[in-house]
Parts: structure tokens; C-alpha cells; sequence
């Protein structure tokens, strides 16, 4: 697992938004093999979608064989209503970019069969190849999507009851009135997320610091589900300062002693973009070269 640690939201969401360009840009997808993108709704995304949308409007950036799959959608609420994620994902990104509209999947939470709606989900997902890149944000309790402290780590796309908490929280989206708050959502699975071949978190603000810490410095626990990406062979959280002010000195220090070795010793042009060694010999060349400083 990997932790990247800039300075605040902008500078996080504006890292994250190129890390995506460029995975696509590598990955060179076709019709046929698409590039296959996990996306979260909330406020953690939100710059990222401005800065991914600048870029597919400057020609550095393109959707035409993206295809997109979304984390959760409230259950009951129509399509068109404004705090329903689907309204939200066209607003903030889908309705300024050149996907095709049939590349973009979101749960309806107006289907006849929810069971059912969850399995065709996760079909979706299979028949596609799987999810190349999930990005995801957390809540302060550490929870993805809507799974909750207390979801099985081993959860699939599912019917979720939303906590009392929950609630309470997005009731400033309806108006201040719980009445009007879905009590229920369609969600990914934690197993679902995780499945995918590489899961990127955006954890920033000092409320979620608690959360950050549970994940980065204690053990898996299904009480605080983001930390089962310390199980994921290519997962990487990007967090601003305010974020680490719950981490020990030393795991912020070793976090940013990893990146300036990265960046400073090997060397970004002998990196992949996940961080693997290309070049091995010119990195040993360029160390050997490298003028040393005597010892005091």
C-alpha cells in the first residue's frame, strides 16, 4: 500500500486527476478494450471531476472508451432528483465529457428487483473484464460506498440499510427533514472494490484523521472497511496534512522518505506510474555516480 501526502484538497485532488490521465493515457484503451473505471459520488471527488473535465475539454484526456461503474445510488429516489448520484455524477462529470452514454452504469434504485439490479451489477462488472481502477472516497467513520462499520469485508453489490448516523448526516441534502432521506441505497461490496486490479482512496480533512490513522496504523477491521485495502497488492491512498494529524511522526516521515527516494534516488523516469522499478541497471549506474557526502 501506498500513502502520497500533499499539502491540502486542491493540490490532492489535482495529483489524483492526473494519476488517472494518466493510467488511461497508458493503458491506451479501444472499443474493445475499454478502461474500466470505479467512481464514487460525495464531496471527495468533486475537484477531482473539475480537473478531469478541464482536461478532456484541453484534448489531453479522453472518455470515448471509458467505461464507468458507480459505488452506490439511494434507493426510491427518481433518477432526476437532484440529491440522487445520478444527477450528481452528469452534473459533476458525465454530462462535460465525451463518454457514451451506454459506457456509464449506475445501480438504479428504482428497479423492480433490487436483489436483482445488485446481481446484473456485479454480471456487468464480470462481463467487462473487471474494474481496472477504483477510486473511492471514505466517510469519517472509514466507511466506502455504503459499507458501513460492521459490513463484511467479503460484501458484494447489495440492498443496505442506512445506519441512523447516516441519516441524520445527509439530512442537510433534504431540506434538514429526515423524513425526506432515503432509509435505504444500493451499494458495491467491499469485496467488489477490492476486486478491482488497482484501488485508489482520497482521504483529506482533519475529520477524517481518525479514520486515516485506523486504516494506515492498526489491523484489517470490518468496523472501519477502508482498511481492507491493506490487503489490495496495488492500493494507494492520497491525503492532504490535515488528514495525517492522527498518524505518528514517524509513519508521516517514513510515508515521505518513500516518495522523496522515489523521486530524488531512482528517480521518477526509472518508475512506472504504480510505483514498480523499470530500470533496475540505470539505477544502480546513476547511484554509483551520484557524488556522496563524507561522513561527520
Amino acid at each position: 500500500m501506498r500513502l502520497i501526502i500533499r499539502e491540502d484538497y486542491d493540490e490532492v485532488s489535482e495529483f489524483v486527476a492526473n494519476y488517472i490521465k494518466e493510467r488511461i493515457r497508458q493503458f491506451e484503451p479501444t472499443s474493445e478494450r475499454p478502461f474500466v473505471l470505479g467512481l464514487p459520488t460525495g464531496s471527495s471527488p468533486i475537484g477531482v471531476y473539475k480537473r478531469l473535465v478541464s482536461l478532456c475539454k484541453s484534448g489531453k484526456l479522453s472518455f470515448q472508451n471509458v467505461v464507468t461503474f458507480n459505488m452506490d445510488e439511494y434507493v426510491g429516489l427518481p433518477r432526476d432528483h437532484p440529491e440522487s448520484y445520478h444527477s450528481f455524477m452528469w452534473e459533476h462529470l458525465f454530462m462535460h465529457v465525451d463518454i457514451k452514454p451506454e459506457n456509464v452504469h449506475i445501480l438504479d434504485g428504482n428497479a423492480p428487483d433490487l436483489d436483482e439490479e445488485c446481481k446484473k451489477f456485479e454480471t456487468e462488472i464480470a462481463r467487462v473484464g473487471g474494474i481496472e481502477l477504483f477510486l473511492s472516497g471514505i466517510g469519517p467513520d472509514g466507511h466506502i460506498a455504503f459499507n458501513e462499520p460492521g459490513s463484511s469485508l467479503t460484501s458484494r453489490t447489495r440492498v443496505k440499510t442506512l445506519a441512523y448516523e447516516t441519516i441524520i448526516a445527509n439530512s442537510r441534502f433534504f431540506d434538514g427533514d429526515v423524513a425526506k432521506v432515503p432509509k435505504l441505497a444500493l451499494t458495491v461490496g467491499v469485496a467488489t472494490v477490492m476486486d478491482a486490479r488497482e484501488v485508489l482512496v482520497i482521504i483529506t480533512g482533519a475529520h477524517k484523521a481518525i479514520a486515516l490513522a485506523k486504516c494506515i496504523e492498526e489491523g484489517v477491521n470490518h468496523m472501519w472497511t477502508v482498511s481492507a485495502i491493506q490487503m489490495h497488492p496495488k492500493g494507494l491512498i492520497v491525503c492532504d496534512e490535515d488528514a495525517t494529524l492522527e498518524l505518528h511522526v514517524k509513519t508521516v516521515k517514513y510515508f515521505k522518505s518513500i516518495e522523496h527516494v522515489h523521486q530524488s534516488l531512482i528517480g521518477s523516469e526509472n518508475l512506472s506510474l504504480q510505483g514498480g522499478v523499470k530500470q533496475l541497471k540505470n539505477i544502480i549506474s546513476s547511484t554509483n555516480n551520484r557524488p556522496t557526502t563524507p561522513m561527520e
